[in-house]
């Protein structure tokens, strides 16, 4: 169990704790190779392999999140192309609940995402997530992922929190190691981002499942 009382500040990821991940799983794993192999005129195999070692080489930067740095070097549109299956995007389940009852035992609830600002405004338009939050935080305005532990020095000059009385929820594990050096006492993973996918066996975080079973109003 959660100990709410304990806890003043909750920083929630988006893509994978609030949203369900399978939209960006399968805009970049699927629809986009597909995509860009029709575009560019080369076969689906190439596509994938090109996009890959892209992919892998930027993991964990900023350009790994960053739209304005695909779209330059694969010459394709990517915003336009998210928007082609935005149809995807929608919350995990009991998200808005979960939410809406952190307002209500007022907490501090700050969204804290590596999204890129066009994703994050997409995202924020079909979903009106950021009425749910106090506010949000993206880390290309700070100019550091989540992953790099001088980012939560960063977010401490914006929106100050004691460490000890803060929450992080987040799917990434190298975000919550992140989080966890720099000193974030209460953190916790998701079992399963991707609605289409199985759950994902974590050892070193407690993991949430079903936000229902961590209602805010029973602490």
């Amino acid at each position: 169990m959660i100990k709410w009382n304990d806890i003043d500040s909750v920083f929630l990821d988006m893509d994978g704790t609030l949203l369900d991940l399978h939209f960006d799983t399968y805009f970049w794993l699927t629809h986009l190779p597909e995509r860009y192999a029709d575009i560019k005129g080369v076969a689906p195999a190439e596509a994938s392999e090109t996009l890959l070692q892209l992919i892998k080489k930027e993991e964990g930067t900023l350009n790994w999140y960053c739209l304005d740095f695909w779209s330059d070097n694969l010459g394709v549109n990517i915003m336009q192309l998210k928007q082609e299956i935005q149809h995807l995007i929608a919350f995990r389940p009991h998200v808005k609940t979960f939410l809406q009852e952190l307002q209500d035992t007022h907490h501090r609830v700050v969204l804290v995402t590596n999204a890129h600002n066009h994703s994050l405004n997409l995202k924020l338009s079909i979903t009106g997530l950021d009425h749910y939050v106090d506010a949000i935080v993206c880390s290309h305005d700070l100019k550091l992922p989540k992953e790099n532990p001088e980012f939560w020095d960063k977010l401490q000059s914006i929106e100050a929190f004691d460490k000890r009385r803060t929450m992080l929820i987040d799917d990434s594990l190298a975000v919550l190691k992140s989080a966890q050096t720099y000193g974030i006492q209460h953190i916790y993973s998701i079992a399963q981002p991707d609605s289409q996918k199985p759950p994902r066996h974590n050892e070193e975080f407690p993991s949430i499942d079903r936000f229902d079973r961590h209602s805010a109003k029973n602490s």
